[in-house]
């Protein structure tokens, strides 16, 4: 017998054995019972009332609370990311005055919950009757009523947006936080200004950085509209409530609202991928995607992008 054979009758038979993993199965059972039994429960328990969602799902007045509900979401969203965006520079900034009085504005607002802050706006006329427009501790030019200033989207656009841009402005500073000082350094070499490196260097880059949270802030904001509904602004779930109050139908009408808060949610979320997408090019590869080749053009942005376009080699240093 050789000795090739020896060593082979000596060496035990390993046996590959596929790793089983049990609590995932028996958590994946219990996922998929619970879950079986609520929707078997949904579709058979007569009190959900299927028909009286279908009635109202497409009411004129629900769709009508819906759109309402779009709107605050959007202006709410564009003014509060605005604020965030003055906020944060603000808080960066090397003026001791502009980053306390930043810093107060972030504190007190998101200090405060936002349902005392819609209540405050909407009640304004009780602390300030008149709004006075003219020169500071001077004569006045003009007097408004305040209520007549105050309705009640113009109090839930002010206690949403001001509640929001305190938030924003928190995400977008760290955004600009988590780019390194060399970009900066380096805009300011080439004759930058403060307002030109924010603008093209820093905050394109600090997009992916405020995307994430952005989007999550839009989907929070369509739920925090329903807050509204204590100042009697007419938006999806006042609109729901009048109706309710008036058939005594509340779980049926309170679905209805569930499904076109989730369906637009969503349709949010969808966006919100393909957006943090778009601003993920150049920073992680794209799947489906091979690497470059030795030899062909690497990224813009680069060292050897740079050189490639020139048709010369990159200088490396020497190694000590």
């Amino acid at each position: 017998m050789s000795a090739t054979a020896v060593r082979r009758n000596e060496e035990p038979e390993l046996r590959v054995v596929p790793a089983r993993y049990v609590g995932r199965w028996v958590a994946a059972f219990l996922v998929v019972g619970i879950l079986g039994m609520l929707v078997f429960s949904m579709f058979t328990n007569e009190r959900f009332h299927w028909d009286v969602v279908g009635e109202f799902l497409f009411a004129p007045p629900v769709l009508s609370g819906l759109g309402k509900t779009l709107m605050l979401t959007a202006v709410s969203m564009v003014i509060g990311i605005l604020l965030g965006i003055v906020v944060a520079v603000c808080r960066l900034s090397s003026n001791p005055i502009l980053s306390t009085a930043a810093w107060g504005y972030s504190w007190f607002f998101r200090g405060t919950p936002l349902m005392v802050q819609l209540l405050f706006w909407f009640f304004l006329a009780a602390l300030v009757p008149t709004i006075g427009l003219g020169v500071p501790f001077g004569p006045k030019l003009l007097e408004i009523d305040t209520n007549s200033v105050i309705s009640p989207f113009t109090a839930a656009l002010l206690g949403l947006s001001l509640n929001e841009g305190a938030y924003m402005g928190e995400i977008v500073r760290s955004g600009i936080r988590a780019i390194s000082t060399g970009q900066t350094e380096a805009a300011k070499a080439i004759g930058m200004s403060r307002m030109q490196t924010m603008r093209r260097v820093v905050l394109p880059q600090a997009m992916r950085v405020i995307i994430p949270p952005t989007g999550n802030e839009t989907i929070g904001m369509l739920k925090y509209t329903s807050l509204v509904i204590v100042i009697g602004y007419s938006e999806l779930l006042t609109s729901v409530s009048i109706i309710y109050s008036r058939n005594f139908q509340t779980i049926p009408l309170l679905l209805v609202a569930a499904i076109w808060y989730l369906a637009v949610t969503a349709l949010l979320s969808i966006g919100q991928y393909f957006v943090e997408r778009h601003f993920e090019r150049g920073f992680t590869p794209i799947k489906g995607k091979k690497p470059p080749k030795p030899g062909t053009s690497a990224p813009a942005g680069t060292v050897a992008a740079s050189a490639a376009a020139q048709n010369i080699e990159p200088e490396l240093e020497p190694i000590k």
